[in-house]
């Protein structure tokens, strides 16, 4: 693949009837098959093709030609954020070639300058094997009743994971699903449930008032978007205590670091009593991280760490004991449980991706090199 991609190809993708300039650049996003799309002042546009990025062979961008592109693409609401806070995330859909495709867009401010990035949206939502999933995240979509959190950095697929998932739920019960997100990304096809996705600033005015209204519009599984602050997350858990499925995103690196990730968002005099909450209520961590796939026609797949609250995995958070988490978790496949050690050495057999990836991305590398020489290595007792 060339390290540049040539203007006059995306030249020739634009729509005769484009409704704003930047389409031209949504278009090439969609036509090269990558997953996001990056305008900063004093570089040409850039493409992530397969993880990696590559500059559009074109000029650079100016002040000009970046407010001129950008600009249009927010409503009063979003220029009211975009000018109070220095950013805005908004949605924006763009026709090619007779489908729509949606974008994730965050407008930004940097040195003074406009910037954005935007990340495409499929519009079909892939199953878990498409996704290259362990077949035990779908024991998570059979709870009547908690919280499931999915956990990772930005750009490592949770949205996409959670999507899948309330897609299999979608498929096997008929029950109301109720989305509260900034942006909507995924936009469902109701097969056997009802599903209502509801946009902050354009459905309403924000996740506190969009939950009080939940309570009220008979929900069996809910999706809050990303737990970002305690107001979030104190809301999503009271839904999860009173008898709903809720689904949410974290910023945390794996899964047992989640907890402590949840408890940095509250005061200390708190922590006892978020601890029972967690125990009570939580079903399970899913944390994950996309990597360069080695196999053909497969971009990227995830490494992929589950914990779920087992009478263990529940003991351990309520003394108190977080650092017994990953013992917890290498011991538990027969509760569906993974680390992320366990499963790089299953995309490395399943020849999904290279060693040198897995050994590059392991949390323990050690661990990894005894695991891909065949070697199991015995836990310590962690009760």
């Amino acid at each position: 693949m060339p390290s540049s991609i040539s203007e006059q190809d995306y030249d020739s993708f634009v729509a005769p009837h484009q409704d704003l300039e930047i389409d031209k650049l949504f278009r090439a996003t969609v036509k090269f098959e990558a997953s996001d799309l990056h305008l900063k002042v004093g570089r040409p546009p850039m493409l992530r093709v397969k993880g990696s990025l590559r500059p559009l062979d074109r000029e650079p961008i100016d002040d000009e030609e970046m407010v001129r592109l950008c600009f249009p693409l927010m409503n009063e609401r979003s220029r009211k954020i975009f000018d109070r806070d220095g950013g805005a995330d908004f949605a924006h859909m763009c026709e090619c070639d007779g489908v729509n495709w949606r974008f994730r867009v965050n407008l930004l401010q940097q040195l003074g300058h406009v910037g954005l990035v935007a990340r495409r949206v499929n519009s079909w939502i892939p199953d878990f094997e498409g996704l290259n999933l362990p077949p035990s995240v779908e024991n998570l979509c059979k709870f009547d009743q908690g919280m499931v959190l999915l956990a990772g950095v930005t750009g490592s697929g949770k949205s996409t994971t959670i999507a899948s998932m309330l897609n299999w739920i979608n498929h096997r019960y008929r029950k109301h699903i109720l989305t509260l997100e900034d942006p909507i990304e995924f936009v469902f096809t109701e097969e056997k449930c009802l599903i209502n996705q509801r946009e902050i600033g354009m459905d309403v005015v924000d996740f506190e008032i969009g939950m009080k209204h939940a309570v009220r519009e008979d929900p069996d599984v809910m999706l809050v978007g990303e737990m970002r602050d305690r107001e979030t997350f104190m809301t999503a858990i009271h839904a999860a205590e009173t008898g709903h499925l809720v689904f949410g995103t974290i910023h945390a690196s794996s899964a047992a670091s989640t907890i402590g990730r949840i408890l940095d968002l509250f005061p200390q005099d708190m922590h006892g009593a978020l601890r029972s909450a967690m125990a009570m209520n939580m079903r399970g961590i899913i944390a994950q991280k996309l990597l360069p796939s080695i196999k053909e026609g497969v971009g990227r797949v995830p490494t992929v760490e589950i914990m779920t609250f087992t009478a263990t995995v529940r003991k351990l958070v309520l003394e108190e004991q977080d650092h017994k988490l990953g013992d917890a978790i290498r011991i538990g496949i027969e509760d569906g449980m993974q680390d992320f050690t366990q499963s790089l050495k299953k995309l490395v057999d399943e020849q999904l991706i290279d060693r040198e990836v897995a050994m590059e991305v392991a949390p323990n590398k050690e661990s990894l090199k005894m695991a891909l020489k065949g070697i199991d290595v015995k836990q310590p007792g962690i009760l």
